[in-house]
């Protein structure tokens, strides 16, 4: 099979084109290496069934010529980070709304089955924890830029339904829960690296707001799992599904343990999100998938534990140049 991913040359991206290639596809990705980087990819240029394209996801008749060639889509492209989202708006809804645009009127002229790579932020403020892919979306007010990346990722899923239901070009929603793992950055607010990076400096582990707000983190590798299956099974067209860990832990607690699991004589500090986002900044105090769904479907569940996950990224970390 050939696969294209767009943002290939991200986090999740560079982890899924290393899975098509063990498996012996062929994997083309597209990347603009905005908030990507060659380094994610470099170990895979010397594998001839591995082509990268430096190139936005907005360039349409790059896009028309690498879906032309390849058998399935994984549209991974996204403005991507809590500091991102914030600090630009504009790219933020452009990057995700338009780049969607393009690569599902691309992928429509020929029929080929599209994977959207969403986000639980979509469920925004809502109360109905654990989410379900079918509970109700709560945003805040369009006047706070914090919901821009929420609801732009909602608009992307509302048209990839629509081109499925319309159109008939099959495609595939999946909302993805705090991935963690190598090679993930903290450049964009990535809240495990950054915590990870602090406790080996010896710096400060900074919490933003007051720590009680709880997230379920996943390894990478559980996720790439789970979409290689959802590509493949067809009874995945048309449908939304969360994927994720449902192992529960406030940011405090996951910063102890990043401390601990170091060694870390770093101090626990909190900072208000004022401070760290500007005046205004919201943020949901549960975030906790219902992964029911994806586990009747396609039998996938978690297979690390919290502590094996935050031990892979610091291991990676230890061993960076």
């Amino acid at each position: 099979m050939r696969v294209l991913i767009t943002g290939g040359a991200g986090f999740i991206g560079s982890h899924l084109a290393e899975a098509y290639l063990a498996r012996g596809d062929e994997v083309f990705i597209l990347d603009d290496l905005s908030t990507g980087s060659i380094e994610n990819i470099r170990h895979l240029k010397a594998d001839p069934r591995f082509h990268y394209t430096i190139e936005s996801v907005h360039h349409g008749p790059t896009v028309a010529e690498l879906v032309d060639q390849c058998d399935v889509v994984f549209h991974l492209a996204a403005a991507v980070g809590v500091r991102l989202i914030v600090e630009s708006p504009v790219r933020t809804i452009e990057t995700n709304v338009h780049g969607t645009e393009v690569v599902l009127a691309r992928a429509n002229k020929k029929k080929k089955k599209v994977l959207i790579a969403s986000t639980s932020e979509v469920y925004g403020l809502s109360d109905q924890v654990p989410f379900r892919e079918d509970g109700n979306l709560v945003l805040g007010p369009t006047s706070k830029g914090r919901w821009s990346y929420a609801c732009s990722k909602a608009i992307d899923e509302f048209l990839a339904l629509a081109y499925w239901r319309e159109r008939k070009l099959p495609t595939v929603i999946v909302r993805l829960f705090n991935t963690v793992g190598p090679r993930q950055t903290g450049q964009y607010g990535m809240v495990v690296p950054t915590f990870v990076k602090q406790a080996l400096t010896g710096r400060p582990i900074t919490i933003h707001g007051d720590g009680t707000q709880s997230r379920c983190f996943t390894d990478v590798a559980d996720v790439v799992r789970a979409l290689v299956a959802l590509m493949d099974e067809p009874r995945a067209v048309g449908e939304v599904f969360n994927v994720g860990s449902n192992e529960e832990v406030t940011i405090r607690q996951l910063a102890e343990r990043v401390k601990l699991l170091t060694g870390s004589t770093s101090e626990i500090i909190t900072v208000p999100y004022e401070q760290a986002y500007g005046e205004g900044f919201e943020d949901m105090p549960r975030r906790v998938p219902d992964i029911s769904k994806v586990e009747h479907l396609i039998g996938y569940r978690p297979t690390r534990t919290l502590d094996q996950v935050l031990q892979g990224v610091i291991d990676f970390f230890r061993d960076a140049p």
